[in-house]
């Protein structure tokens, strides 16, 4: 821990995004006064962005919450110890589980509360201990279709090459150089620009001429939403050129016929019409994927977010099984665990699993829990639908969703019907502004972290995670403020289940690949002394190969290490094993059918002839702290980029202020000039805004593209996320009376 008087540097896991870079932090006489990457972090090698150079100067903000407070929702905010709120909060959670059953409390889990493993593990449990159901978290608001095309394919046990051993790479509706989001694994950039110095290949599916598109050998710089075509066409030419791997085929896949027929229909002719790129660049583009003896395909938010999230990702794990880009019997598997207990190395699959059918129906919406969880798009008629299961009451952990979730309009409305809203935050976000209590945590820096997180993302396929065992485990390096009343996320849980007299019992993120395991070494924590903060962690984690305290007793981890294990040689398929990989479906060929019909079918014309597609940018989050100078000098107003052409055809000129209008509502941006975005499409990062009874500013806060999202009309049926991008538009100057009034 850091002194008043210290002068010196800190090795500090970086905690902006899951990624979790390797960070050095310099002090003078005790203050953080520059941050920066760590060039001998074996994993990272000294790459750092703006946000997480910016983490140290978070914890001075004003807009840093220092206590905990009460009240917002009646305009009567109020500071509370946080100890007392728990009290409080455990004493109304009580009530309404007495009078309307424990399914009518709900929590959701955001982004930064995936990224906090040992919150998340403490959340899940204090659910569990009062009997609910309702369990929510970002996963079905952002790449549901992940988990839907894992089950429905199966997992390859032994898992996937390594970068480093790919020769090509394609990549569908992700820039994994900005989103740090899989495809290339950590530090994207030098990875990419590595692979291609010495030959690997780059396909690009993707309406914008992005980061990675840069360097791709072919770009289909495609309308948005049509990826299920061009992969559709890139299948039937793989499949019929027999450029796949017909030895593993015949051994591991089954399904492999009916995909066959679902696939015909998709004429590269065809495709290329309906996705407006050209025919002669599809068959290029499989021709070259077809020659690719270890690779990877990886989709994003873009392709999840644009409708047909589950075919396309299906369509990727199809393509990559039928070509055999998995590991083999008499590879070696290098990633042995750290934080987790991977599953044994096998070259073989147990086959597909159920991805939905086995959990909790909704009862305000035809809709169920999926693989990939509850469908947060709909937790909004939850709360707003009377019937035995609506839910009174959400417990917020690391997500804001008022700027995060779609359809913002009902969201809204939803939040402000709850009779209890609780959101565990640092800052005042546009949720919380509108929540019963707000329960301010210590930050990044005054907290213990560790790299388990993103060890548990390597789970969702080839570029996701670390790719060797590498581990850093960061104490606290700075005190909380003096006077402060702050606490750790597990401790409020923990402290909320206590006064409701419930025992919690911790599953281990570390045995995800391990499921029976993971019930079996559940840690009971029961009511009453707060468990040490490292006895958290140890239950957090129960069952990975290290041990918590020893790591954080390693100075070298403190640093960021690859932990010594030999590497695993993957094993045969015993002769007995039935279980194969299977790529043909019948609901997901079903979905394929759907955008067989539209070959040959013009584009329907409306009156919101434009898309907005959804963006990341390198500067500043999406979701939060933008009120850092240094951010927001960068990034000064909410951009909505559009092509210079678009921009001359519509009057308007870069820098002014514009209305972004779907059919559901319009939001404020500024036009930005942008040749990378396709014409027709404006690129407008989404989480930006205000709450709907706050006058909108372009030139400040801008627009929230959930608010453009209709939850109830296009949905995906399965995990119910709706248009998140893609979504018709039209585009016209802001009023010069309203923009005036601003």
């Amino acid at each position: 821990m850091v002194t008043d008087s210290f002068t010196g540097q800190r090795h500090v896991m970086c905690r902006a995004c899951h990624a979790h870079c390797g960070l050095i932090v310099d002090f003078e006489d005790g203050i953080p006064v520059a941050t920066h990457g760590n060039k001998d972090n074996p994993e990272f090698e000294g790459y750092s962005c703006i946000k997480g150079r910016r983490l140290a100067d978070y914890h001075s903000l004003d807009s840093r919450l220092l206590t905990s407070y009460k009240g917002m929702a009646d305009g009567n905010r109020q500071a509370i110890h946080w100890r007392d709120a728990a009290g409080e909060i455990a004493e109304r959670l009580q009530k309404i589980i007495d009078e309307h059953g424990p399914d009518a409390v709900a929590s959701y889990v955001g982004t930064f509360g995936y990224n906090n493993v040992n919150a998340h593990a403490f959340q899940l449990a204090l659910m569990e201990a009062i009997g609910s159901t309702s369990v929510y978290d970002s996963v079905t608001i952002d790449q549901p279709g992940k988990g839907i095309a894992r089950a429905l394919v199966g997992p390859w046990l032994a898992g996937a090459p390594r970068v480093g051993d790919w020769d090509g790479l394609m990549l569908i509706g992700t820039n994994p150089v900005v989103s740090m989001n899989g495809g290339l694994g950590m530090n994207p950039a030098k990875k990419l620009h590595d692979a291609k110095k010495r030959g690997m290949q780059l396909i690009v599916v993707d309406p914008r001429v992005t980061d990675s598109a840069q360097q791709a050998d072919i770009h289909l710089q495609c309308r948005p939403g049509e990826d299920p075509v061009i992969l559709g066409a890139i299948a039937k030419i793989v499949i019929e050129e027999n450029l796949y791997d017909q030895e593993f085929v015949t051994k591991d896949v089954d399904g492999l016929a009916t995909l066959k027929k679902s696939v015909a229909p998709f004429e590269p002719a065809l495709a290329a019409e309906r996705a407006d790129v050209a025919a002669e660049d599809i068959v290029r583009a499989a021709r070259m994927y077809g020659s690719w003896k270890k690779a990877s395909i990886s989709g994003g938010t873009g392709t999840n977010m644009s409708g047909g999230g589950n075919i396309t990702e299906y369509l990727n794990l199809a393509l990559t099984s039928i070509m055999g880009h998995w590991l083999r019997e008499g590879d070696l598997n290098r990633r042995t665990g750290v934080f987790t207990k991977p599953a044994p190395a096998v070259a073989a699959s147990p086959g597909p699993i159920p991805a939905w059918g086995f959990g909790r129906k909704l009862h305000s919406r035809d809709l169920e829990q999926s693989i990939s969880g509850m469908p947060t798009s709909a937790l909004p008629d939850e709360i707003l639908t009377p019937g035995d299961k609506q839910v009174r009451a959400l417990v917020v952990l690391g997500g804001n969703p008022m700027l995060a979730w779609p359809d913002q309009l009902k969201t809204f409305e939803a939040m402000k019907a709850l009779d209890l809203l609780v959101c565990i935050d640092p800052r005042m976000s546009k949720t919380a502004e509108l929540a019963d209590y707000v329960i301010a945590p210590k930050l990044h820096y005054e907290v213990y972290g560790n790299t388990a997180a993103p060890e548990i993302y390597g789970g969702f396929g080839a570029g996701w995670g670390f790719e060797n065992n590498y581990a850093q485990a960061s104490p606290p390096i700075m005190n909380s403020p003096e006077g402060s009343d702050l606490c750790e996320e597990f401790e409020f849980i923990h402290a909320v289940a206590t006064d409701l007299d419930k025992t919690l019992n911790i599953k281990s993120w570390a045995l995800l690949a391990h499921p029976d395991e993971r019930e079996e070494k559940a840690t009971a924590i029961p009511p009453g002394e707060t468990p040490d903060v490292l006895d958290a962690w140890t239950a957090s984690l129960n069952g990975c190969p290290a041990n918590i305290k020893e790591v954080y007793a390693d100075e070298e981890a403190h640093k960021g290490k690859i932990v010594d294990a030999q590497a695993l040689l993957v094993q045969p398929k015993p002769d007995d094993w039935e279980g194969k990989l299977s790529v043909g479906n019948a609901a997901m060929m079903e979905e394929l059918s759907s955008y067989a019909q539209r070959l040959g079918q013009p584009v329907e014309a409306t009156e919101f002839p434009m898309r907005m597609i959804g963006r990341r940018m390198t500067e500043m989050h999406n979701s939060n702290w933008h009120e850092d100078p240094v951010q927001r000098k960068r990034v000064p107003h909410h951009p909505a980029f559009m092509h210079p052409d678009d921009l001359e055809a519509l009057e308007l000129e870069d820098g002014q202020s514009i209305e972004v209008e779907s059919a559901r509502a319009f939001i404020s941006c500024v036009a930005r000039s942008d040749k990378t975005v396709r014409p027709g499409c404006v690129s407008i990062p989404h989480s930006w805004g205000t709450n709907p009874d706050e006058k909108e500013d372009a030139l400040g806060a801008g627009g929230n593209t959930g608010r453009l999202t209709d939850s109830s009309g296009i949905y995906d049926k399965r995990t119910g996320i709706p248009l998140m991008s893609s979504i018709p538009i039209r585009v016209r100057a802001k009023h010069a009376a309203l923009e005036a009034a601003e």
